[in-house]
């Protein structure tokens, strides 16, 4: 996944995630945290995700319903690998350093994710 989303595409993008279905423009206006943008800049940026082929359009009746085209655990996924590629040199084990050095990890986090690593063995 090689879409780069701005913070507004991205809170779209995360109403449209929590709609599952998709939805309609009210439907995604609704889902999206308080100050609510206006109707029309939500249908700008349902525009721009159209066009960056991250949204699609379903017309049943003469209202479009806009679905996401890919999971937020892929776009996550490119994120996060976007990011370490970045940043890091691709290196997960550098990520995780950097983490434990800003205190952005605990100790039980640590072993969390050891447990984690083992369950996947």
């Amino acid at each position: 996944m090689k879409k780069t989303l701005t913070r507004a595409e991205e809170q779209i993008m995360q109403a449209l995630w929590r709609l599952e279905e998709g939805g309609y423009l009210k439907d995604i206006v609704e889902a999206l945290p308080d100050p609510k943008p206006h109707h029309n800049t939500v249908a700008t940026l349902l525009k721009i995700l159209v066009e960056k082929e991250v949204v699609g359009i379903k017309t049943p009746n003469r209202y479009n319903i806009y679905y996401p085209l890919f999971t937020r655990d892929e776009y996550t996924s490119g994120s996060i690998a976007g990011i370490t590629k970045a940043y890091f040199e691709g290196s997960y084990r550098e990520v995780v350093s950097f983490l434990v050095d800003k205190n952005k990890l605990s100790v039980e986090d640590l072993e969390f994710l050891l447990k984690q690593i083992k369950k996947k063995k």
